[in-house]
């Protein structure tokens, strides 16, 4: 069985390490070698990886969002792979379990009780991923008990710096904390250190949750698998 972490790819060299660290975490939950792919920036590619095995595969999309990389990219690269028995899991997110690991590295930071929240994506021009980027502000803010607004770094509106600015304007001296809603350190997460928030929390692939939440997708799928066999 080949099981596949897909991410989607940096040139810093400590965020490719973090994603191999995660996906050597998932490996020791599910008790099999657990390999890493990419859609951008570096490979191996999901094609390239899915291709070298002709043992059944399964993919896990390792997105916060339903966006462009999830709904077209990985699928053409598993049709491009040739391979006849892959089975893809849904997204990370949006998901209330993910958005209770976004609320613990927020804890874990050093956020105080009246301090206006930011959640900071990457961003994207996709209306569904959009979507789903509004749906986890709303989770983390029913969770933390206060209002959520969104920043984004990359693409999209507003961007992270000025929601920064408004959220001080708004809340006078109160302090702003920078949620992030990033798997793996790299130059996203460098621009969400250099935002002007008080506190950045860390990138959600240095959480433990996360693993233990892949790991459940690989799990639920073998599961799957191991049904249908048996049918």
């Amino acid at each position: 069985m080949t099981l596949l972490l897909v991410a989607h790819g940096t040139r810093r060299p400590g965020g490719v390490e973090m994603i191999g660290d995660l996906a050597a975490r998932v490996s020791t939950l599910v008790g099999h070698r657990v390999q890493v792919a990419f859609v951008d920036v570096l490979g191996p590619t999901p094609s390239e990886v899915l291709s070298s095995s002709d043992e059944p595969a399964i993919v896990v999309p390792a997105f916060l969002s339903r966006g462009y990389h999830v709904r077209a990219d990985l699928p053409a690269h598993v049709a491009a792979s040739g391979h006849p028995d892959v089975v893809v899991t849904p997204a990370l997110g949006p998901s209330v379990d993910v958005v209770r690991i976004v609320a613990e590295q927020l804890v874990n930071c050093g956020l105080r009780r009246g301090d206006s929240v930011i959640l900071a994506a990457a961003g994207t021009s996709d209306p569904r991923a959009h979507a789903d980027l509004r749906t986890s502000a709303a989770l983390l803010s029913t969770l933390l008990g206060s209002p959520v607004a969104l920043g984004f770094v990359a693409t999209g509106q507003p961007r992270l710096h000025e929601s920064v600015r408004r959220a001080r304007a708004r809340r006078g001296r109160r302090r702003v904390a920078v949620a992030s809603y990033l798997l793996a350190d790299g130059l996203f997460q460098e621009r969400l250190r250099t935002c002007g928030a008080d506190v950045v929390s860390a990138a959600l692939g240095t959480h433990p949750g996360l693993a233990r939440l892949i790991a459940a997708r690989f799990q639920t799928a073998l599961a799957g698998r191991a049904v249908a066999a048996s049918a």
